[in-house]
């Protein structure tokens, strides 16, 4: 076993145990569906508004974390006369402020206040509502994806009017056109039996299923690409009551991904650049403070971990390898990382001191390259940041010989233990001379900012070691 930093997120794990295993997961039939909403707005307090809300934000999050609003600008939201239809339109709001242009088609519109103060709110923001007789073939090809929120799971029997012709049409647009649109149905397809799922082969076929609460039954059919779990609402009695298996939302999300990820063509994956532009005479002519812009915006834009970065180095031989390590210092003298000595990354430095350096921000498309020289930092500088290290941390530092390889686990939980009981006064823990950090010294340094059709900007910085000139 080698070692090393252990920065696994055991919650991620498990999301993803529930994203290979979907078995491992709870479906509910319309009984079970049903009398978990009537508790939730019964005994557990919540009123239909709310959980109207709550589901509306999933659909529009799962939407946005798979459907890139600069290619899947223009929204179609079909409501029908139910909930669902509520979702949809509280997920038709969402997504307006999230960038996307959604436009509605409401045919059968209810008088119950609720409905009546979405349809306001959609109508403030001038979100256009379409009339039954202006959708057609033709006009579906306006639109880059189709969300489907007209029949929930108290649905049974057939499609009446106008619905009926509305889901022949969707089928269509996909059977016998060219043009595929991506559809996104919240909780049940439409057209399908919540238990049996599409039976009689008349209902919808989506890309993308947002269940709600926890999957019903007719999920277990869903051959679609992307399957979510919305609705980040379940108290902890109402899963115990119904022996609910819900995976775990990441983070803050309010939606989880569920299910077997789709297949993958690596080639065709890409993503075009749009945003930001890199003009010359916009660049720092200060390399270093040039840097200092991009890594502030790294971090302003709530990146995880802007300061994580690519250390490639190469033995003697020239053999190199890469890691990603996190920078914990910078100034006009260079970049600074600390590991342990013994490491072989460090070993190759001490051998063959030239490195480079990648930061990549992926949601600004931009990444940084620096290539230079390495050194150490001097023994005050180590002692300095290891001890503002918490005190776990500096254990850690301890007991974790990178590169090495230990029989297993526990012989490293067991150092772990003891060097922590050695310390448990709260003793000062002297640094090991082992542990300590380097510093890069640029001779070059490279700003990239995505651009469309692969026509990116790059601007070079070559720096000078002796005195620290720069220029660009």
């Amino acid at each position: 076993m080698s070692v090393g930093p252990d920065r696994g997120n055991m919650a991620v794990i498990d999301t993803l145990h529930h994203l290979h295993d979907p078995d491992s997961l709870s479906y509910l039939s319309q009984a079970e569906a049903s009398a978990i909403d009537e508790e939730l707005m019964g005994s557990m307090g919540f009123s239909i508004d709310q959980l109207m809300e709550l589901a509306g934000l999933s659909v529009a999050s799962a939407i946005a974390e798979v459907y890139r609003v600069e290619k899947y600008k223009h929204i179609l939201v079909i409501c029908g006369p139910g909930n669902n239809g509520g979702d949809g339109l509280v997920a038709s709001r969402h997504l307006f402020h999230f960038g996307y242009k959604p436009t509605i088609l409401y045919p059968k519109r209810t008088d119950k206040p609720i409905y009546k103060s979405l349809v306001t709110q959609l109508e403030t923001l001038s979100i256009p509502f379409l009339d039954e007789d202006q959708l057609s073939s033709a006009s579906l090809k306006d639109y880059n994806l189709i969300l489907d929120s007209i029949f929930g799971f108290s649905f049974h029997g057939n499609a009446r009017p106008p619905f009926d012709k509305i889901l022949q049409l969707l089928r269509d647009i996909n059977i016998n056109t060219n043009t595929q649109i991506p559809i996104v149905s919240v909780d049940i397809p439409s057209g399908w039996d919540v238990e049996l799922g599409d039976k009689d082969g008349l209902g919808l076929k989506p890309d993308m299923l947002v269940s709600l609460t926890a999957p019903k039954l007719c999920a277990k059919t869903f051959r679609g690409s992307h399957h979510f779990l919305g609705g980040r609402f379940v108290p902890p009695g109402i899963a115990e009551k119904y022996n609910l298996k819900l995976p775990p939302y990441p983070g803050s999300s309010v939606c989880v991904r569920i299910g077997k990820p789709p297949s993958v063509d690596v080639s065709a994956l890409r993503e075009n650049y749009v945003g930001a532009v890199l003009l010359e005479e916009h660049i720092n002519k200060d390399p270093f403070k040039q840097f200092q812009e991009w890594f502030e915006d790294a971090v302003a834009a709530g990146l995880t971990e802007p300061n994580a970065m690519t250390l490639a180095t190469a033995t003697s031989e020239g053999h190199p390898s890469a890691r990603v390590v996190l920078l914990k210092g910078y100034d006009h003298r260079g970049f600074v990382w600390y590991t342990n000595y013994g490491s072989r990354k460090a070993s190759e430095l001490l051998s063959n001191p030239w490195a480079s350096l990648v930061f990549f921000w992926d949601k600004l498309h931009r990444q940084i390259r620096v290539e230079g020289k390495v050194e150490k930092v001097s023994d005050e500088e180590s002692d300095e940041y290891f001890h503002s290290r918490p005190r776990g941390s500096q254990i850690g530092a301890i007991v974790s010989r990178q590169s090495e390889v230990l029989p297993g686990r526990q012989t490293l939980d067991d150092q772990y233990k003891s060097i922590c009981e050695k310390y448990a006064d709260g003793s000062y823990i002297p640094r090991p001379n082992f542990w300590g950090g380097f510093r890069l010294l640029p001779v070059s340094i490279e700003f990239w900012q995505g651009r469309e059709s692969r026509l990116h900007d790059r601007f070079d910085g070559s720096v000078l070691i002796e005195g620290h000139h720069s220029c660009l």
